[in-house]
């Protein structure tokens, strides 16, 4: 079967000449004037690959992405090292300007092979949204496959559903608790609806850090390096995390593309221990809202977050409407994202809103109302608490350390860690005993 190709660009005129004389395993459907026309044809049905001969500086992780998701393989012509490492880092096989016709051919083979298994051995799970970059096509391993390669940190997803449940809360004294624990933690706030993560820690920057981050990931160009200058140090008594800042304006959401993400993610995991991200509430599938299916998706950095995190806590408030939110906010995770799993923390627990013994009165309703998964974790209302943390734009741990609140937060990403630090006291506690 001949595969069907489009180019663009003039310059190489030999390689592409040569192409459409091979009589091979490739055949050239049209040649394009320049790279919108190519993206027209390619998602308008008419090739399984494109090939770029002149331009590749105008292809971004999103192009990349949106075409990708209508099955087309990129192969661009560089003779530039610089560029042909962004072009790999963005998914795009790069090869010589001056390649042999069959040499290129063979190429444009094995990307449309690859395509073609990546989409046959996919996750099979759709994100509700067009951009779906968490499985690029990468060039083969070379010098710089250290840097590509994945890292070994966590990422957790804070998710709540509508209302103020307290994702924000969660997800800050979760980073800084993690940072105490001795572990580097990169928080990075992802609410395309209302991001709030610098407003609780008292950060005046102004610039957005995930939308910096996400336009160099776009270009290609974000490495390690270029991500820990993006982040904020924080600072607390017993240590440090960093903080990605969410957009400054809610109408920015644009710049928070899934593709983009995806890679800053991806980054960060090499960066740190731990990832910690505040994601938004909504999870709707919003290209069914839309006739252009390569529109940008204003959930797609939620819907993205959850499917990339490797623990998920749902987040929901402990009262006669946080309660049933939560469990249609479940229902509707379930369906977006099915593999998340995620772990229940029921917030704001006390006794004005639930009754007499508000953790038993939970447990009775989640046992007769919830989907089936129990309660992983109880967080106790502390308001004076988190007012104090609020004003002094500060963690829980250095305002109330003794609050229950705090306390409770640190069981619940800590409680490991704790538990053999401690057993490891009183095993050499122990030991010096039966020394003496």
């Amino acid at each position: 079967m001949s595969i069907p190709v489009v180019t663009v660009g003039t310059a190489q005129e030999a390689v592409v000449g040569g192409l459409e004389r091979l009589h091979g395993p490739v055949t050239v459907v049209r040649r394009c004037s320049e790279l919108a026309e190519l993206m027209a044809a390619c998602q308008s049905g008419l090739a399984m690959a494109a090939v770029v001969a002149e331009g590749s500086e105008e292809l971004t992780t999103t192009l990349v992405d949106r075409l990708g998701a209508v099955g087309v393989s990129i192969v661009a012509l560089t003779d530039d090292p610089a560029e042909a490492h962004r072009l790999h880092s963005i998914g795009v096989v790069a090869a010589a300007s001056g390649i042999e016709p069959s040499a290129l051919a063979a190429r444009i083979s094995e990307a449309v092979a690859r395509e073609d298994t990546r989409g046959r051995l996919g996750s099979g799970h759709d994100a509700g949204f067009a951009d779906a970059g968490e499985d690029l096509v990468l060039l083969p391993a070379t010098a710089t496959a250290d840097e590509s390669s994945g890292g070994s940190g966590q990422v957790f997803a804070v998710w709540g559903p509508v209302g103020s449940p307290g994702r924000t809360l969660v997800a800050v004294n979760i980073a800084a608790e993690l940072a105490t624990n001795g572990q580097s933690v990169l928080l990075v706030d992802a609410d395309s609806y209302g991001a709030s993560v610098s407003a609780v820690l008292g950060l005046l920057d102004e610039s957005a850090g995930l939308a910096q981050a996400c336009r160099l990931a776009d270009q290609g160009m974000l490495d390690v390096s270029s991500l820990k200058a993006a982040a904020i140090p924080v600072f607390i008594k017993s240590g440090s995390f960093r903080v990605l800042t969410g957009t400054t304006r809610a109408d920015r959401w644009t710049e928070l593309r899934a593709a983009a993400l995806s890679l800053v993610l991806e980054r960060a995991r090499q960066l740190v221990d731990v990832v910690v991200v505040d994601t938004g509430f909504c999870l709707e599938s919003d290209e069914e809202l839309s006739f252009d299916t390569m529109a940008p998706r204003r959930n797609a950095a939620t819907l993205r977050s959850l499917e990339i995190a490797d623990v998920v806590f749902a987040v929901g408030a402990a009262d006669a409407i946080g309660v049933p939110r939560l469990v249609r906010g479940l229902a509707e995770l379930e369906a977006a994202v099915p593999q998340a799993s995620p772990r229940i923390v029921l917030n704001k627990v006390k006794r004005s809103t639930v009754g007499h013994s508000p953790k038993q009165q939970l447990e009775d309703a989640w046992d007769r109302y919830g989907p089936g998964t129990g309660i992983h974790a109880y967080l106790p209302a502390d308001p004076v608490a988190c007012d104090a943390a609020l004003l002094s734009g500060s963690v829980l741990l250095e305002v109330a350390p003794e609050s229950a609140l705090r306390v409770a937060i640190a069981n619940l990403v800590c409680a490991p860690a704790q538990q053999n630090r401690n057993s490891s006291v009183r095993t050499t506690r122990a030991a010096r005993l039966l020394k003496r």
